[in-house]
């Protein structure tokens, strides 16, 4: 797993806890797993899916009755994120507060993520 010891991936707000837990009761699911794929304009995609269980490797987030479960490869990617639940007159939905994005694309349903620097050794 990617992250530090001790410290959540990621957090969710009070609305996206209230959110997450409908969506569990309602489906039945264990939790909602996070990740991210290539698509979209600028690049890459959040993906959000119903999850029976956690996946080898997972990162788990538990808060107030709500669960996140973070597929592996999207972990260095959401590290730090906030999310959200937002409901507006034309659209209500998940808002992910990320400080790895570089750039969005007008739609809002791509991002594109921060490039390493230079100086950092590949491990």
């Amino acid at each position: 797993m990617f992250g530090i010891p001790g410290k959540a991936p990621l957090t969710l707000t009070p609305r996206a806890v209230a959110q997450i837990a409908r969506l569990m009761a309602k489906d039945g699911a264990h939790g909602l797993r996070l990740g991210v794929k290539k698509g979209g304009c600028a690049g890459m995609e959040y993906t959000m899916e119903f999850a029976a269980e956690p996946a080898p490797h997972d990162a788990v987030v538990e808060q107030d009755g709500a669960r996140v479960m973070i597929a592996p490869m999207a972990q260095m990617f959401l590290f730090g994120t906030e999310i959200d639940y937002a409901t507006g007159l034309l659209e209500s939905g998940f808002r992910f507060n990320n400080p790895n994005v570089a750039e969005a694309c007008g739609c809002g349903e791509s991002i594109k993520f921060k490039d390493a620097p230079a100086d950092t050794p590949a491990s």
